[in-house]
């Protein structure tokens, strides 16, 4: 039982911003993309060209928005995606290795080298 002051449990989303990743579950599995944006409250993330809802949008001569039927990126899971490594090219899950200066980086599960710039 959850008491109404309770918050629910939420787990760190190791995918940031410009990773490439693929889409393993939905009706865009196999496509890969970059983030655009994290959203880590509803544990989702935005990927470019994936994911295509079509709004429809009435025009705003103020704000200069033409009035149509717009297509945008729509937001996924997190667990629906998977990041790509740049190195070997394989989707991964993510490990963690400490640097000899003491940080912490991520690092690719196949290949064992880090996706840090």
């Amino acid at each position: 039982m959850t008491l109404r002051h309770e918050r629910p449990e939420r787990h760190t989303i190791n995918i940031r911003k410009g990773d490439q990743v693929k889409i393993i579950a939905g009706r865009d599995a196999g496509k890969t993309g970059r983030v655009l944006s994290i959203n880590a409250k509803n544990n989702t993330v935005v990927v470019e060209h994936a994911f295509i809802i079509k709004r429809h949008t009435r025009p705003n001569p103020g704000k200069n928005i033409k009035g149509g039927i717009v297509e945008k990126e729509g937001s996924i899971n997190v667990s629906n995606v998977m990041v790509v490594c740049p190195s070997c090219g394989k989707q991964t899950r993510l490990g963690h290795n400490v640097l000899p200066d003491g940080t912490k980086v991520r690092a690719c599960r196949h290949c064992n080298t880090t996706l840090e710039k």
